[in-house]
């Protein structure tokens, strides 16, 4: 099986193009083999994409995390992936239309220099019902803005939404310390109120304009970056009116933009770059 390596930010992906797709009921333990840091290549996730047109260009998405859970949808994933295609030339196109498990949603590359590329894509419109993200506590909510979660004898102020996936997102003054937050971010993504389990974003607000996000994904754990992650945390923010609808969001290796317009869905632009690529038994 041929696969090509990418990262947007850190978060990295391995992709599996057209052609190379392996069985569904195996998909998962591939995942779990493939993205292993000693056993196997090592990466946060496994995509595979099959093209369906080149006029317009439209692609299907699929990914796996790490520990071989699929995933509905993942923002960094669809920048890599539509690195890759142009990359590779399989699509000529700088847009290609994504179908996920979330829905379809749009990419363009923006430039290109070697293997580094810079993305826009379009990550839709956060739903915030509990039943929509889901978030299920016992009651019905129309938003989950500071509720008070109660995790490991602590009661901490959360704000919910589903980008497509489930995100959970915990706002503080400082960043506790590594092993703090690795602990919280475990407990939050598989407290019993997620029903599907979820991502966790810690954001720290530096200004109006400009954000700074600790990742702990679902089904990964600690990420350096995460794309429905840094749209999640954008948007908490603007819903709780910390910041404006167009924000800069700070990761450990980089940063992105996030905007979200009145009216319509949240877009975001930042780098995928193509690593390498190699050959991996797909059995």
């Amino acid at each position: 099986m041929r696969f090509t390596k990418l990262h947007a930010l850190g978060n990295d992906f391995l992709v599996v193009g057209p052609g190379e797709e392996s069985e569904t009921a195996a998909a998962g333990e591939l995942a779990r083999r493939i993205c292993d840091r000693h056993t196997g290549v090592g990466g946060d996730g496994l995509i595979f994409l099959s093209a369906e047109a080149v006029e317009p260009a439209r692609a299907a998405f699929r990914i796996f995390n790490a520990d071989g859970s699929e995933a509905e949808i993942s923002g960094n994933g669809l920048r890599c992936a539509a690195a890759f295609l142009a990359s590779s030339g399989i699509i000529a196109s700088p847009k290609v239309l994504f179908r996920t498990a979330a829905g379809e949603r749009l990419s363009e590359i923006l430039s290109s220099k070697g293997a580094l590329f810079e993305v826009r894509i379009g990550l839709g419109v956060p739903r915030l019902t509990s039943k929509d993200i889901p978030f299920d506590d016992g009651q019905a909510h129309n938003r989950i803005v500071d509720y008070p979660l109660s995790i490991i004898r602590r009661s901490f102020p959360v704000t919910c939404l589903s980008m497509g996936n489930p995100h959970c997102s915990l706002f503080l003054d400082a960043f506790p310390s590594h092993s703090e937050w690795r602990g919280l971010g475990s407990e939050i993504e598989t407290h019993p109120f997620f029903p599907r389990r979820t991502n966790v974003e810690f954001v720290r607000v530096h200004s109006r304009d400009e954000i700074e996000v600790l990742f702990w994904e679902r089904g990964v754990g600690e990420t350096l970056a995460s794309g429905t992650g840094s749209a999640a945390a954008a948007a908490a923010s603007i819903i709780k009116g910390l910041v404006n609808r167009a924000v800069t969001v700070r990761t450990a290796r980089g940063s992105l933009k996030v905007e979200w317009p009145e009216g319509g869905e949240i877009l975001q632009t930042g780098p995928a770059e193509v690593v390498f690529s190699g050959d991996y038994p797909a059995v």
